[in-house]
C-alpha cells in the first residue's frame, strides 16, 4: 500500500493561495513538508502513512534551460526541455529513494539541481533571517557582489593550500640537520657496499657449488665415465651401431640416413664431453672463497633486511635517500619561493577583500534605504532599518597572511554584518533577533524578498505564516506586495486572511475529512464562485449571509481593479 502526493509547479509567474478552516498547522504542514522533501530534505519513516508501506512526491518543474536551474541540472546531464521531474520514495522497509527525470540520484544531487526551484519562507526561514552570517550575504545579493564575493572566496581557497605546504616547508627545516645526517649515512651505507643487480642470486648460486663440490665432481666425472671411458660406453656403442648401418646402407640405401644420425649424435655426445670436462677443470674445494661468499652474501642479506627485502628495494631507497638530500638542500630555496607566492596571494586577496569591504559599506546604505521604504508600504512608517558593518578581529593564532590591518580573513572577505531594526519612533535600533512581534518579523522578510525579487534566482516562494500577527489594512498591503513579487516568481501563500487570498491567480482550500474511518488532508482548487464564497467564508465564519458574499466580491472586484 502506498500513499502519493503529487506537486505540479507551472511555467509563468503567479500567486497562489491556500487556505484553510481554523488555520491549524497541521492542515497545511503536508505542503511545506513535500515541497521541503522536493528539494532534498532528510525523509523518516515515520512521514509514511499509518498503515501504509511507502509514500510517494511528486513534482514536475517548468524550467528555462537558460536559468541558474537550467544549467545546473545540464552541467549534472539532466535535460529540461520538458521539464524537470522529481520524484521521492519514502519506505517503511527500503529506505528512501530519490529519482531526477527517471534516473535514480543522491540527495546531494538533488539538492543541487532544485537549489534554484523553490524556496520556502516560513518560519524556518524567519529564523534564519535572525543569523547573522546569513546577513552578509544578503547583503551582496542586493549590491550585486556575488561575483566579486566569489573572487574573494576563490583566492582565499587558493592560498590555504600554500599555507600548507609552506607550513610543511618549514617543520622540515626544522628537522632538516637531523634529518640530513640520517640520509647522508644511508647513502654512506649503501653505496659502500657497491651492490650488483642480481648479485644475491649469483651469490647463493657459486656457494651452492661451492659447499657441494665433491658431490658435483663426482656426479659430472661418472657422467664422463658412462658416456667415454668405461668398457662398453655411449660413444663405443654409437660407433659401432653406426658402422653396422652404414656397411648395410650398401644393400639398402634407405639406411644412409640414419648412419648420418647416428654420426650427429656422436657429435654431440663429444661436444658434451668436452662441456663436462670444462666444468670439471672449474669445479673447485676452496674454504677460502666459500666464506668470503658467505660473508659477502650476509653484508647484502642485512642491507635488503634493513631497506625493504630485495636488491631492487635497497637501490629504490639509494635513489631516495640522494633524492632527498638534494631537496633538503634546496629547500631554503623552495620555503622562500613558496612564502613569495603566499605574499603575492596574500596582497592580491587583500586587495580584493579591500574593495568588496568598500563596495559593501555603499551598498548598505542603498539597502538600508530600500528595506525601510519597503517597510513604510508594510504599515511600518518611520522603522529605522540599518546594516551595521564591522570587522571580523583576526584570531590570536592566525596566519599573518590571513590578517589584513588587525581583521581576519575568511572566504566572505573581513566583514561581518547585522541588521538591526527600529520600528517605534524614539527606540534605538537592535538586532532583527530582539523583535517580539511576529508580525512585523513578517513584514520584514516580505521587504527583503521584494527587494532582492530581481536579483535572486529561485523560481518558486513558498511563504508559510507571511500573515502572522497581521490583519486588517497591513493584511491588503502584504497582499499587494505578494501580488507584486509574483511576477518575477511563482508564488505560493498559505494564509487564513482574505485580504491577502483575494490578489491570488489560483485558490486551493485545505481541510480535513474523514472517509473509511481515516483522516485525510485533502486540498481543492476552487472555481470563481467557490472562491467567493470561500472568501465570504474567511470573513464571517461558517454562517456565509448575503453581506459576507457582497463583501467577497467586492474584495475580489478591487483585485480585479489593483492587478488591471
Amino acid at each position: 500500500m502506498q500513499s502519493v502526493s503529487r506537486l505540479y509547479f507551472i511555467r509563468r509567474p503567479c500567486i497562489i493561495a491556500a487556505e484553510e478552516p481554523g488555520h491549524t498547522a497541521t492542515h497545511h504542514s503536508i505542503i511545506i513538508n513535500a515541497v521541503n522533501l522536493i528539494v532534498g530534505s532528510r525523509a523518516a519513516a515515520e512521514m509514511v502513512r499509518t498503515g501504509a508501506e511507502s509514500a510517494e512526491l511528486e513534482a514536475l518543474f517548468a524550467v528555462d534551460p537558460g536559468s541558474a536551474a537550467g544549467r545546473a541540472a545540464a552541467a549534472m546531464g539532466y535535460e529540461v526541455g520538458d521539464g524537470l521531474l522529481v520524484r521521492r520514495v519514502i519506505s517503511r522497509a527500503e529506505g528512501n529513494r530519490v529519482y531526477v527525470n527517471g534516473r535514480i540520484a543522491t540527495l546531494q544531487v538533488l539538492s543541487a539541481v532544485t537549489e534554484n526551484l523553490a524556496a520556502i519562507s516560513g518560519q524556518h526561514a524567519h529564523q534564519g533571517l535572525l543569523k547573522e552570517e546569513q546577513h552578509l550575504l544578503l547583503l551582496d545579493q542586493f549590491g550585486g557582489l556575488t561575483a566579486r564575493r566569489e573572487a574573494v572566496g576563490a583566492l582565499f581557497r587558493e592560498i590555504l593550500p600554500g599555507l600548507k605546504h609552506l607550513r610543511e616547508l618549514q617543520a622540515r627545516k626544522v628537522s632538516q640537520a637531523e634529518q640530513a645526517e640520517l640520509l647522508e649515512f644511508q647513502e654512506r651505507e649503501i653505496a659502500a657496499a657497491g651492490l650488483l643487480a642480481d648479485e644475491d642470486i649469483e651469490l647463493e648460486r657459486e656457494r651452492a657449488r661451492l659447499r657441494n663440490a665433491g658431490a658435483l665432481m663426482e656426479a659430472v666425472q661418472g657422467s664422463v665415465d658412462l658416456l667415454y671411458g668405461a668398457s662398453g660406453s655411449a660413444t663405443d656403442r654409437v660407433a659401432e651401431a653406426r658402422r653396422r648401418l652404414e656397411k648395410m646402407a650398401r644393400v639398402d640405401p634407405g639406411l644412409a640416413a640414419q648412419g648420418e644420425r647416428l654420426a650427429e649424435i656422436g657429435y654431440r655426445i663429444e661436444e658434451l664431453l668436452q662441456d663436462l670436462r670444462g666444468y670439471l677443470r672449474s669445479v673447485e674445494f676452496n674454504d677460502r672463497r666459500l666464506e668470503e661468499v658467505e660473508q659477502r652474501l650476509d653484508i647484502v642479506n642485512r642491507l635488503k633486511r634493513k631497506y625493504g627485502g630485495s636488491l631492487a628495494a635497497v637501490f629504490a631507497k639509494l635513489a631516495g635517500a640522494r633524492a632527498e638530500q638534494a631537496a633538503i638542500q634546496n629547500l631554503d630555496a623552495d620555503i622562500a619561493a613558496a612564502a613569495e607566492r603566499l605574499k603575492a596571494l596574500a596582497a592580491a586577496l587583500a586587495a580584493e577583500a579591500g574593495a568588496l569591504s568598500h563596495e559593501r559599506r555603499k551598498a548598505a546604505k542603498r539597502f538600508a534605504s530600500a528595506v525601510a521604504a519597503e517597510l513604510a508600504t508594510l504599515k511600518m512608517p518611520g522603522t529605522r532599518f540599518a546594516v551595521a558593518l564591522s570587522s571580523a578581529p583576526a584570531a590570536p593564532d592566525a596566519d599573518p597572511h590571513l590578517v589584513v590591518d588587525g581583521s581576519g580573513l575568511s572566504e566572505s572577505g573581513i566583514d561581518r554584518a547585522l541588521f538591526t531594526i527600529a520600528p517605534n519612533i524614539g527606540e534605538p535600533p537592535k538586532p532583527l533577533a530582539a523583535i517580539a512581534s511576529g508580525g512585523e518579523l513578517s513584514r520584514v522578510v516580505l521587504a527583503l524578498k521584494s527587494i532582492l525579487a530581481a536579483s535572486e534566482s529561485v523560481a518558486t516562494i513558498v511563504f508559510d505564516e507571511v500573515d502572522a500577527g497581521i490583519g486588517g489594512a497591513v493584511a491588503e498591503v502584504v497582499g499587494r506586495k505578494l501580488a507584486a513579487l509574483s511576477r518575477r516568481h511563482q508564488v505560493f501563500c498559505i494564509t487564513h486572511l482574505p485580504q491577502i487570498a483575494k490578489f491570488a491567480d489560483h485558490h486551493f482550500n485545505i481541510s480535513k475529512e474523514v472517509a473509511g474511518g481515516r483522516t485525510r488532508t485533502v486540498i481543492t482548487p476552487l472555481s470563481e464562485e467557490e472562491r467567493t464564497r470561500e472568501l465570504a467564508r474567511m470573513l464571517g465564519g461558517e454562517t456565509i449571509t448575503r453581506v459576507t458574499l457582497e463583501h467577497a466580491r467586492e474584495l475580489l472586484g478591487r483585485k480585479r481593479k489593483a492587478k488591471g
